[in-house]
């Protein structure tokens, strides 16, 4: 568990530094909103304050103990934890370059950029009371001139997990190409998922240059995906069986969840095996990273659905257009979309409770619309709402809740409440979903699944396992598995992008 930080009057978990807990006895005092999204971290500091030490924020020594504390969660697993005495050999990465550049290990990325002077700036992500600036480091993702693996011994994998997302084909493409620089020739795709290391129906798909070389111009995967699957010893056997000791993992929290129990199996039975994580979700959910692969692309294609849904209001007596974008437990699409298309009146995300009747309801506010703009275009991300509908606790192969269809809820409340008013309107939902996620990335994913796919392999051949890759404040960086997952990442209502995004459609406050 976290140790806390504490004063006098509160304590800070130095894991979840965005919620503060008073020292005195009582409930979590919350310094800034928190949604279902954080309910990890709340439970976490929550555990912490029951059984662990406290630091004193009064020793001057507190500062050091927090930088300390830092830099070992986020210090990357590495092939000699576990086998001291390997071999490190030059590494074999050649560019047709007189000097290629290499990484120094000792290379650091910031993780936080913004210096806030109090809590209750917007946005505000603090420490401690008084918003000590502390310098928050991790590893600088690239090649390094030293690697920890033969390439002629490597026999690498790909998976890909979970739900489809653009750039998919994008990132095994550049795994493959970069390992085929370093020199490996063996190269092998796990087929739809984890499932493919049970299934013996699914033979695995040899990978060369030749065969990925044009896969990024179409959209999905090239191996398939799928959710769920067998187990972490299942998939560990599967792999001491076929000799694999790389493993490329695509995927969101739960696949990465999987890789690192993956990771520590092979820890556990002594293997030699770099598990290498590439997060992928559409949503943009995951923690400590700018954006992930897929998440550009779904909100440009987004607009196309928004754009369609305006013009359908716009053209009709009285028209109000309905779009549902992803986002089960954050709003980031729906938000970004909603900014970047200017044609949306009301923006919802599950990070924001709202009423739909009443006085200060969207039900009402529509009609206000409806009467001095003659049309409306609502953006609801599918998470929201979902206390509006009736809860079925059915989950899919991956654990995941299986959420109402708050698009169609809002649909029907609508034409219902408009006609017990007596006002003629109509309405037009819009669900995009499955032709956002199959479409080929962008050139702005395109060239994030570049380099990501590219570190990964770096990583690999660095002799780091049981991390993932990602953007950081522009620069790329590797982190271990365990700190992206602890929850997932959310809109912060306190944000200034949120507060744009309610600039731009002027919605007020629906409670």
């Amino acid at each position: 568990m976290d140790a806390l930080i504490c004063s006098a009057t509160m304590c800070i978990s130095p894991k979840n530094p965005f919620l503060f807990q008073s020292a005195r006895p009582g409930p979590l005092i919350l310094r800034k909103p928190i949604c279902q999204a954080n309910s990890v971290g709340f439970h976490r500091v929550a555990a912490a304050a029951a059984g662990e030490t406290a630091i004193d924020l009064s020793n001057p020594e507190w500062k050091l103990k927090f930088e300390r504390d830092f830099e070992e969660r986020f210090n990357l697993p590495h092939i000699t934890d576990a086998f001291p005495d390997a071999e490190a050999i030059p590494s074999t990465f050649c560019l047709k370059m007189r000097s290629p550049t290499y990484i120094n290990n000792k290379d650091r990325v910031l993780l936080k950029v913004i210096n806030y002077s109090s809590p209750d700036s917007a946005g505000a992500v603090c420490i401690d009371p008084g918003c000590t600036w502390i310098e928050q480091w991790v590893h600088r993702a690239g090649p390094r001139e030293k690697i920890y693996f033969r390439p002629e011994e490597v026999k690498a994998a790909i998976v890909t997990c979970g739900g489809l997302c653009p750039g998919l084909n994008d990132v095994i493409r550049h795994i493959v190409i970069t390992l085929e620089i370093y020199g490996v020739k063996n190269v092998a795709g796990i087929p739809y998922g984890y499932r493919g290391f049970s299934d013996k129906n699914l033979p695995e798909i040899p990978l060369s240059r030749k065969v990925v070389q044009n896969i990024h111009l179409s959209g999905g995967s090239l191996l398939g995906v799928s959710r769920g699957g067998p187990t972490v010893t299942e998939i560990v056997d599967s792999m001491e069986e076929r000799g694999i000791n790389m493993l490329f993992v695509l995927g969101g929290n739960g696949t990465h969840a999987g890789a690192n129990a993956i990771h520590n199996e092979c820890l556990k039975r002594r293997m030699k095996v770099a598990v290498v994580g590439v997060p992928k979700t559409i949503d943009n959910d995951i923690l400590h990273m700018d954006k992930t692969f897929g998440f550009d692309t779904a909100v440009e294609e987004a607009q196309r659905a928004i754009n369609s849904a305006y013009i359908e209001a716009h053209s009709a007596y009285h028209g109000i257009g309905v779009v549902k974008l992803m986002g089960r437990s954050s709003g980031f699409i729906a938000m970004q979309a909603s900014l970047a298309s200017g044609q949306v009146d009301i923006c919802l995300i599950p990070e924001v409770p709202f009423n739909l009747h009443g006085p200060d309801g969207v039900l009402k506010h529509l009609n206000y619309l409806v009467e001095t703009k003659g049309s409306a275009v609502v953006c609801v991300a599918e998470g929201a709402g979902q206390s509006f509908l009736e809860n079925t606790n059915a989950k899919d192969a991956s654990g995941n809740k299986v959420l109402g269809d708050i698009g169609v809820h809002i649909q029907q409340e609508t034409k219902k409440y408009f006609k017990e008013i007596g006002v003629t309107v109509d309405v037009k939902y819009i669900d995009p979903t499955y032709m956002i996620r199959a479409v080929r990335a962008n050139a702005s994913d395109g060239i994030l699944c570049t380099v990501l796919g590219q570190n990964a392999v770096h990583g690999a051949f660095a002799g780091y396992s049981g991390i993932t890759v990602g953007i950081i404040n522009n620069h790329y960086a590797y982190l271990p598995i365990p700190e992206v997952i602890a929850y997932d990442k959310s809109v912060d209502p306190n944000s200034r992008m949120w507060h744009r995004c309610l600039t731009s459609t002027g919605q007020p406050d629906f409670l």
